[in-house]
């Protein structure tokens, strides 16, 4: 194609995203057709792509594809292994792309359609993807070393110490707030919880067969996909008798997924850690995929507004103002301090050539971000009623707390009119118990989705085979993402333990294996169990805890980002790292800040004022005891945030002195690249 026709096409195709979010802003009297939010999200990711992401790499990280990367220089054939890009692509889509585009956006479609969308397309493109890039490259020249390492190295052992444990400290929230969804989303539904724990022996089977050399792959994967798929429908013919012994209480699922966590990190990985990991991937992909060609097919109007009343923070969904929390509450599908971790742990061991870290870490950011832009249309296509009777925070056996909640949701006015008896008979079309109170945001997303599947592919029992698959594709996922997380956060307290006992080090140690595990899973799991029997619910203790620390990790690693182009000496372009850095900054110290003492953030300080004026009262029973507990979790969660801002800003001033240090010419340049090694001919 000739210059001049090229030009006019993307001059074209930026224009058509334009409209495509000029439509979705200002369009009013009538639903949005979820189309231009494709068209929106389709433009972005192209104009993005083609010439941001270029120069990302050509100019300000100056990859060099003769330069052979860590996969290269330090292959041993199992950590270390030069990979085809495509196949990295998938692994490192796979393991970053966890609940949270799913999760956060529908959370935050309380706050409409349109807060959410705008900063996923704009932190995804001018944020998360310079993140996951900038690490990745830091990585790949440094023999793989994790973020923690790098920062040691690059600033000062003091400030790398303080990561570590800053890391150790995000990854016990983030395992706690995924184990949490999936005990929300498979509370008493029994259907949801026998496909989910089928999943676990036909993933073992997987293993087995494939390390004893006598079945291939392709075999296997068949086997996986079919018994997945078996599970899902079986569900629906469990007897009363297997249905009353699957009906869990949040509190036996915690301990569950405590103890599954626990054995997927110590066995050997190969028997039940790989072969989920490549059935979540199998399922991930493709789910994703066809909900977004049956989006285009049946393009669905968005019933939730553009913006609603509760962007001042009076919703329950999420206690807080649009602003900072739409930015805390949407982290993977915009910016992700997580992926720092993913940036800087498997993928830059896999990949072997340096030019293939704008597909990798710049291309599957933006790629997460049309996913979190479909979780957005299935939420805000539901009734706005359903959307929030389905996120009340009650318990949905007391009567009357959900007459009270029906009340309360339809004095917002006529468009977000809901009955108990509608949510009961799309509990019954859904095969559920009871659909009410399944926060969370998987449970609101499973509905969405299922809509759509069941106008697509239509059947007399349609809504509720397709929601429970939808439960099993967002659980399988979460889960793998947990067990992962568990290892990976093992393998960091072990390192961090080492420097007090060496023998703890050794990761061939079985003694240091469970020992760190347990320590880990123990951390987690407390959060876990809190957030189990809490009953103000996710939304309102550890989400935003996560939010918060998930961003502030995200800092972090800007940090690092920032430091190694003035080392490289683009000064020039460091604002493409240091902007990023300094708005979020502001957003995650302004929203912890306001979680900590404000009471229109659904503070913890006066939520414990509140409890403790309660308690005496003189509430009893049953009420003193829920209230002692919900008083027990507060001022954890005014600890845990309060160092989560102590350690970031440690780290934050540390890296402005180095800066100023460096700048002035006060310190020598040292960068601490791993020696230039060409790549063979």
């Amino acid at each position: 194609m000739k210059p001049f026709l090229r030009a006019l096409l993307w001059i074209a195709i930026a224009l058509l995203g334009a409209v495509a979010v000029g439509v979705a802003a200002f369009q009013r009297g009538e639903p949005v057709n979820a189309l231009w939010l494709v068209v929106a999200g389709v433009c972005t990711f192209a104009v993005s792509y083609r010439f941001y992401s270029a120069w990302l790499v050509a100019k300000v990280l100056t990859v060099d594809d003769r330069r052979a990367p860590a996969a290269v220089t330090c292959n041993d054939g199992k950590d270390f292994v030069p990979t085809p890009k495509w196949v990295v692509f998938g692994h490192h889509f796979a393991a970053i792309a966890g609940p949270g585009p799913l999760v956060g956006p529908v959370l935050a479609a309380q706050f409409g359609y349109l807060p959410g969308t705008l900063w996923i397309l704009v932190g995804a493109t001018l944020g998360g993807g310079i993140h996951d890039a900038v690490v990745l490259f830091a990585s790949m020249r440094r023999q793989g070393k994790s973020l923690g390492q790098m920062l040691k190295e690059e600033l000062n052992p003091v400030i790398g110490v303080v990561a570590m444990i800053s890391l150790i400290a995000i990854m016990t929230i983030l395992l706690a707030v995924l184990g949490l969804v999936v005990v929300n989303a498979l509370a008493e539904s029994p259907w949801g919880l026998f496909t989910i724990a089928a999943t676990i022996p036909l993933a073992m089977v997987m293993g087995v067969a494939i390390k004893s050399g006598k079945v291939g792959v392709t075999a296997a994967s068949v086997f996986g996909v079919v018994g997945l798929l078996a599970a899902v429908a079986g569900g629906q013919y469990l007897t009363p008798e297997m249905k009353t012994m699957l009906t869990l209480k949040k509190t036996d699922l915690a301990w569950a997924i405590m103890i599954y966590g626990f054995a997927a990190s110590v066995l050997p990985v190969w028997l039940l850690l790989a072969p989920r990991d490549y059935l979540s991937t199998f399922m991930k992909l493709g789910t994703v995929a066809i909900l977004a060609v049956f989006i285009v097919v049946l393009h669905p109007p968005l019933h939730m507004p553009a913006v609603t009343p509760f962007i001042d923070g009076s919703g329950f969904v999420v206690a807080a103002p649009v602003f900072p929390f739409v930015c805390i509450t949407i982290a993977c599908g915009a910016v992700s301090g997580f992926h720092a971790l993913i940036s800087s742990g498997t993928t830059p061991k896999l990949l072997a050539r340096e030019k293939d870290i704008r597909l990798v870490g710049y291309g599957a950011m933006v790629v997460e971000m049309l996913v979190a832009l479909m979780a957005i249309i299935a939420a805000c296509a539901l009734q706005p009623g359903q959307y929030f009777a389905i996120n009340s925070p009650v318990d949905p056996n007391n009567v009357a707390a959900v007459e009270a909640q029906m009340v309360k949701i339809n004095s917002y006015g006529p468009e977000y009119a809901v009955t108990r008896v509608e949510m009961e008979e799309l509990a019954h079309d859904l095969g559920e118990p009871h659909i009410i109170g399944k926060v969370g945001g998987a449970p609101t997303f499973a509905v969405g989705m299922a809509h759509m599947f069941a106008k697509v592919i239509p059947g007399k029992t349609a809504l509720s085979l397709w929601y429970h698959f939808a439960i099993m594709f967002e659980a399988l996922f979460i889960l793998t993402t947990l067990d992962a997380g568990t290892r990976v956060g093992r393998f960091i307290l072990q390192d961090l333990l080492g420097q007090l006992v060496p023998k703890l080090r050794d990761t061939g140690s079985w003694a240091g294996n469970v020992t760190a595990t347990f320590l880990l899973v123990a951390a987690w799991g407390y959060f876990l169990y809190q957030g189990a029997i809490d009953p103000e619910g996710i939304a309102k203790s550890l989400w935003p805890i996560f939010g918060i620390a998930n961003q502030l990790l995200a800092v972090i690693a800007f940090c690092l980002g920032t430091t190694i182009l003035i080392k490289m000496g683009k000064v020039r372009y460091v604002w493409c790292t240091a902007v990023p850095l300094v708005f979020l900054t502001v957003v995650t110290f302004s929203a912890g800040i306001m979680k900590i003492w404000s009471p229109k953030a659904a503070g913890f300080l006066p939520a414990i004022a509140k409890l403790e004026t309660a308690i005496a009262g003189g509430l009893s029973g049953e009420a003193l005891k829920k209230a002692q507990t919900s008083l027990t979790n507060l001022r954890v969660d005014v600890a845990i945030t309060g160092l989560f801002l102590v350690f970031v800003a440690v780290i934050v001033f540390g890296s402005v002195r180095e800066w100023w240090l460096l700048l002035r010419k006060q310190k020598p340049v040292v960068l601490r690249e791993s020696e230039y090694v060409a790549l063979a001919d």
